[in-house]
């Protein structure tokens, strides 16, 4: 039998495993608010029995572990996730500054974008400016007034600067965009040795049993962190590590970093990323990485080359004709447009010193034709073979309508992640989380138990004092 000291050995146990739980309870509260904390149970379990000649006789409880309450499976989805999110809020990030450049919205657009037509938010926006050139013309083409002809000529140079800094702002962008990437890169190589910092850690915590609750949180909260800059894959390493791949090449194995992430130049500026010993080019299948660099090399891209096809084709059309004709002393010699596109489009020096050298009349001996002026105007209205067959407007309106769709896409994708996002992260809460009515009730249980084991021991004191009052009577 156990006798009073074993008795007493048990309500001493039992107090122990009691206070073991009000602990727990109390760390859970303590981190009610805190990020990515995943709550805690002491797990209890009755200690070996005593074998007596009336059978076996129990001897108490004790903690024997704390464990942390997770589901692999949800933390899984929300990795997975967190780099499908980190893809579309780089692509929206990315190309909502593709707007601002444009200066530029799409007015009466469908969800689809197909019937979106570009409207000018500042007033200076490439629309707004085509329209002003094409009419400048217009009006030249009616009055070959000194006026008149300066009208144009300014009209042509605002068209030109507008080209000129859409250019500079696609430049820019894809600048930042470039430094996004790198930065990225950056925070990720910091993420990896934190992740196989913490597996070192967490093998070291667990070598002698016992689980390392708050480092596997941490981790945790690392490896969703680096879900949202690229897609990883995890497996499982020896003593509780976790294995890292990206792009399908290994970065960390256990405590130790095998790899890093850097950035290379493909081309033109183009960063991309390899791996940083082996030179292993990826190709990232999620997060912000390559959102950012899918946003820069399509969608952007293909902007930049449209306008710089407009700029070339107005460049072209508006010099034919303007080359054609002769100007009011019936000379010949000078082009409107200098440059070959965007970045260079300009408007002859000596038309903007002296705007009688225009040179609009179709013949030489007639005076104060301005008859070429209206072929100018009329191109805009003109199909342009070199932009699939659409007038300069109607080229430029697909090429913001294209960016409408794409960040119409980016915003439905984002809305939509977000739900997906929230929809996991409460359901790992209802596993995870912290509940404080939960908790409290656990430690008026722990309390009452511990209370209970306190009065075992105070009645065993008891039987202890008669027992001694009874050998010295």
């Amino acid at each position: 039998m156990l006798g009073i000291f074993g008795t007493l050995n048990l309500a001493s146990r039992s107090m122990q495993t009691q206070m073991t739980g009000v602990e727990v309870s109390g760390q859970n509260l303590a981190n009610v608010n805190t990020t990515g904390y995943s709550r805690q149970r002491v797990q209890i379990a009755t200690t070996p029995d005593l074998t007596t000649s009336i059978g076996q006789e129990g001897t108490g409880a004790s903690a024997v572990s704390i464990q942390q309450l997770v589901s692999n499976v949800l933390n899984n989805q929300i990795q997975s996730q967190s780099s499908t999110s980190g893809y579309w809020n780089s692509q929206q990030s990315a190309l909502q500054g593709a707007q601002d450049a444009l200066a530029e919205f799409l007015s009466g657009s469908s969800a689809s974008g197909s019937t979106s037509t570009a409207s000018d938010t500042s007033g200076t926006g490439l629309s707004t400016q085509l329209n002003s050139f094409f009419s400048a013309f217009s009006a030249l083409s009616s009055s070959g007034s000194t006026s008149n002809r300066q009208a144009a000529i300014s009209a042509g140079q605002a068209l030109a600067a507008t080209f000129n800094n859409l250019d500079t702002q696609f430049g820019n962008l894809k600048t930042s965009l470039n430094s996004s990437l790198t930065s990225d890169v950056t925070s990720a190589n910091s993420l990896l040795t934190g992740i196989a910092n913490l597996n070192g850690e967490i093998s070291t915590a667990e070598f002698s049993g016992g689980n390392a609750n708050d480092l596997r949180d941490a981790r945790e909260q690392d490896l969703e962190n680096l879900a949202q800059l690229t897609s990883v894959t995890t497996s499982t390493g020896t003593g509780g590590a976790v294995n890292v791949m990206v792009g399908g090449q290994t970065l960390v194995s256990g405590n130790t970093v095998s790899d890093n992430l850097q950035t290379y130049d493909a081309g033109n500026g183009q960063l991309l990323v390899q791996t940083m010993a082996g030179g292993v080019k990826l190709t990232l299948t999620g997060g912000s990485m390559q959102g950012t660099i899918d946003a820069r090399d399509n969608t952007l891209a293909t902007m930049q080359s449209s306008v710089n096809s407009l700029a070339s084709t107005l460049i072209n059309q508006v010099n034919t004709i303007h080359n054609s004709g002769y100007n009011a002393s019936g000379g010949t010699g000078n082009t409107f447009f200098t440059g070959s596109g965007a970045a260079d489009i300009g408007v002859s020096s000596t038309l903007t010193s002296d705007p009688s050298q225009l040179q609009l009349a179709s013949s030489s001996t007639t005076t104060g034709d301005t008859s070429l002026a209206l072929k100018i105007a009329n191109l805009a209205s003109a199909a342009q073979s070199t932009l699939n067959n659409a007038t300069f407007g109607d080229d430029y309106d697909s090429t913001v309508a294209g960016l409408g769709s794409a960040l119409n896409t980016a915003n439905t994708q984002v809305t939509d992640q977000t739900q997906v996002t929230n929809m996991l992260a409460t359901q790992r809460s209802s596993v995870s989380g912290v509940s404080v009515d939960e908790e409290m009730t656990n430690l008026m249980t722990f309390q009452r138990a511990y209370q209970a084991s306190a009065q075992l021991v105070t009645t065993v004191n008891t039987m202890m004092g008669d027992l001694l009052a009874m050998k010295t009577s």
